[in-house]
């Protein structure tokens, strides 16, 4: 399973959010760039990236990524208001790895299968999810869509994977999150990314034994020094399988 520090950008300055409210953030003073290059020096062989002022249409922390871009070392998955042809590929013409695309899939299905077609393994789904319905606009809007049914309409994308959120657990309850993304990556061909399910390491330990669950984004809890990214990476190693002895 593949751990990815995560880092989201308002401003300028690494936040956290409270069920996407950009209103209450959690500002962490760190240097987000210093940070990029500390999850890789830990081992870690992806992070993400998302951009809050780009979720609004600004442009204010490109500077700010790109640099995050070219200084990790290791590969960028990158979301925040991926709305146009023109800005995916841009940005992955910058070197980042993958691109997230959220709202504007459920607006434009075509799109998100589009992107994928051009851009195949470069681009994931992230598919929010609050009180069984598919959640769009930063967490804002309520959709008529279920999970399950949302996902199948991508089944033969050739996505990346999906990042799930199980936005009514996501500050309560990680076993009823864990519980609902596990539900959901049944479903799906895809591997799926688990989001805001990791709070302690024994969170990582769970996720690890979930069928099809090829990923969890880790943000708050390492900037809170609640969880060690070094050993976080190591629980998410696989086991290793038993040998026999030949004589």
């Amino acid at each position: 399973m593949i751990v990815y520090p995560t880092l989201e950008l308002h401003d300028g300055k690494c936040v956290s959010l409270t069920r996407g409210r950009l209103d209450e953030p959690v500002i962490w003073h760190v240097d987000p760039v210093e940070t990029a290059r500390g999850f890789a020096a830990a081992g870690a062989t992806w992070m993400h990236v998302t951009d809050m002022n780009a979720l609004a249409g600004e442009d204010g922390n490109d500077e700010l990524v790109s640099e995050i871009i070219r200084a990790a070392g290791i590969p960028v998955q990158l979301g925040g208001g991926f709305r146009s042809r023109e800005r995916v590929e841009r940005w992955i013409d910058k070197g980042a790895g993958r691109i997230v695309i959220g709202t504007m899939a459920a607006h434009d299905p075509d799109f998100l299968a589009e992107m994928a077609k051009w851009h195949p393994d470069q681009i994931v789904l992230a598919v929010d999810v609050f009180q069984g319905h598919v959640m769009t606009e930063g967490w804002r809007t309520h959709s008529a869509f279920t999970p399950e049914t949302y996902i199948k309409a991508f089944d033969t994308a050739p996505l990346a994977g999906i990042i799930v959120t199980d936005i009514d657990a996501d500050i309560q309850d990680t076993e009823g999150s864990i519980g609902v993304i596990s539900g959901i990556a049944a479903q799906t061909r895809h591997p799926v990314i688990a989001r805001g399910t990791v709070r302690v390491k024994d969170d990582i330990a769970r996720l690890k034994y979930v069928p099809n669950i090829s990923g969890a984004l880790i943000g708050r809890a390492l900037l809170a020094k609640d969880i060690d990214l070094q050993e976080a990476l190591a629980i998410a190693q696989p086991d290793a399988e038993p040998t026999a002895e030949f004589q």
